[in-house]
């Protein structure tokens, strides 16, 4: 069973909302990680002269500024139907752990990604559809989770590459540092398994060719461009490929779901004409 197709107004604003509600708790989440890395972070070049590492800000003072992003996102999940409260719960304790991560595990991208990919679960609840009753969505939900988890492990240990020489000496771990002789290897493992689990996400929401050439498509050569390209021991070149990286494939993808959903969209307008004029005659014949 597909599911539902939203209105396009209710589509508008969800994601109005959701990139405002993102902005918002991804700078809380930095703030929370500055926060925890406090000590490590003047040790790291290219964190060195963060505000708190820096002591520009005191931790006090940052907890204050903290705790007005959190507010500021609560009052965008308030916005939001208020079943997503439940379902955003739970990432707040991710969003506070994941600095810890990297203390005592070389995946702490794979913590990051569980983190960041969170509101792949909230995207249903919020245009109004029941996971626990819809089997459909809850599964197209899971593998489009699953899916962004991949693909933040993917692009964040690109990022972590910036850093390897510095980690080691900081203590910090990071799957760039476990897998460093074998990056690009890992790297491609990692988009098969998002693209896998995005055209899984297709196939249980739905959807037709457009997604799968659109988003599939257009995440596979954006993805294998920047695997192929991306010159790991230059920190420049990381660092061009985890900005626009994320921006092309994430493109790609988003071209693929709006040209897919424009395409339902008229798919049922033009069902819904004929259903109204084959009502139309029926009365007309009545009379």
């Amino acid at each position: 069973m597909a599911t539902p197709i939203a209105a396009p107004s209710a589509v508008i604003s969800t994601t109005a909302l959701f990139f405002t509600g993102a902005l918002v708790m991804r700078g809380a989440g930095c703030t929370i990680n500055d926060l925890w890395d406090r000590n490590l972070d003047p040790h790291v070049e290219r964190t060195r002269l963060r505000p708190i590492a820096r002591r520009a800000i005191t931790p006090n003072q940052a907890i204050v500024f903290l705790g007005g992003q959190l507010m500021t996102g609560l009052a965008v999940l308030l916005s939001l139907p208020f079943e997503c409260f439940w379902y955003a719960t739970p990432s707040l304790l991710l969003v506070a752990t994941y600095p810890l991560a990297k203390r005592v595990t070389y995946y702490p991208q794979f913590v990051l990604g569980l983190t960041f990919s969170w509101g792949a679960m909230m995207g249903f609840p919020a245009l109004g559809i029941d996971l626990l009753s819809n089997q459909a969505a809850l599964t197209a939900a899971a593998c489009l989770y699953a899916s962004n988890v991949a693909w933040t492990v993917l692009y964040d240990m690109i990022y972590a590459h910036m850093d390897i020489k510095d980690d080691v000496k900081a203590g910090i771990k990071s799957i760039a540092l476990k897998h460093d002789k074998e990056t690009k290897i890992v790297l491609s493992g990692l988009a098969i398994a998002q693209l896998g689990l995005l055209a899984a996400t297709g196939f249980a929401a739905g959807m037709g060719p457009i997604f799968f050439v659109g988003s599939c498509g257009g995440a596979a050569l954006t993805l294998g461009t920047m695997i192929r390209r991306v010159k790991l021991k230059e920190v420049k070149n990381c660092w061009w490929w985890f900005v626009n990286g994320a921006w092309l494939t994430g493109g790609a993808i988003s071209l693929g779901l709006a040209g897919e959903y424009i395409a339902q969209l008229f798919d049922l307008y033009g069902e819904k004409k004929v259903d109204d004029d084959q009502q139309g005659q029926h009365l007309i014949a009545v009379r």
